[in-house]
């Protein structure tokens, strides 16, 4: 009895990904940005908290709808075979009751912001359960990707600032950027299978280009960055960190080239350091530039 609790427990992890979490900082790290940069200095601790609890929810409810998109999917694909749906563990309609219930969560601890904030959240909602979706039909999903993983940016300045200034956008355009350049990294994993299921992604759309590819994202990505730090008057920290976060790029270069399976999926786990580099900067920046403030 103990046993059989423990296995569906442990599928019921799975399905959320609770068990690889590359997924929920992904999601986090620019929430961070967001907050950090909105308030000039840390967040309000209670926004924070929702903040960060709300994307375990979201993450893990998007994670569920996924697979439940792809049950039939994703049993002839090799990374995914083994996932709780796939193989038979939790049935579908368990599956939409546990992604609903994340939701509603989520949406709870939203009812604890402002106005906009909620308003804003289901924009969130849209397009994260649009996603899955995508890649039957729209050759370059990493796009809408990377909006869905950004938009948590101008909720970000919403919750703190009741507006959602041009600086947010940016910002989200950036991540949008980052998120094609590590999910092409993901998406490389996955091309021979989903080449042969029809599916799209941009690994396929790129070709013989994707490494190419994934470094003028990466480069875009960091540019605009920088560009955010001049336009908000950050320091010498900041850049030290997209500095630290150029150099795990090259490192994922070098990791892509041979276009091994092995090596692409370690490039693309390689970005929560990217994503830790640039937050760490900025954070250390705004810190020290409000302790010196007279």
């Amino acid at each position: 009895m103990i046993a059989t609790i423990r296995q569906r427990l442990d599928a019921y992890e799975r399905l959320m990904r609770l068990d690889q979490p590359i997924g929920t900082l992904l999601l986090l790290w620019p929430a961070l940005w967001g907050l950090w940069l909105a308030r000039y200095g840390a967040p309000d601790p209670d926004i924070l908290l929702v903040f960060v609890i709300g994307v375990i929810l979201l993450r893990s409810a998007g994670c569920v709808i996924n697979d439940y998109i792809d049950r039939d999917i994703d049993p002839h694909v090799e990374r995914t075979r083994n996932r709780p749906l796939a193989a038979r563990l939790i049935d579908p309609r368990e599956a939409l009751a546990l992604a609903a219930a994340l939701l509603l969560l989520a949406f709870g601890l939203v009812l604890h912001l402002n106005a906009l904030t909620v308003m804003l959240s289901f924009v969130a909602l849209a397009l994260a359960v649009i996603y899955p979706l995508l890649k039957r039909f729209f050759a370059f999903p990493q796009v809408w990707l990377g909006i869905a993983f950004g938009f948590s940016i101008p909720m970000a300045y919403a919750a703190q600032q009741a507006n959602v200034p041009a600086v947010a956008w940016v910002m989200m355009t950036a991540n949008m950027f980052w998120a094609i350049a590590y999910d092409t990294e993901y998406a490389m994993v996955d091309r021979d299978d989903d080449v042969k299921l029809g599916l799209k992604s941009s690994a396929i759309l790129l070709g013989r280009h994707d490494v190419a590819g994934v470094m003028v994202a990466h480069a875009l990505f960091l540019a605009i960055m920088a560009a955010v730090g001049y336009w908000r008057s950050l320091g010498a920290l900041y850049y030290v960190g997209l500095a630290v976060a150029a150099g795990l790029v090259v490192y994922q270069y070098r990791l892509i080239g041979g276009r091994s399976r092995e090596a692409c999926f370690k490039a693309f786990l390689n970005n929560n350091w990217v994503g830790l580099a640039i937050f760490a900067g900025l954070a250390l920046d705004l810190y020290f530039r409000i302790r010196i403030r007279p």
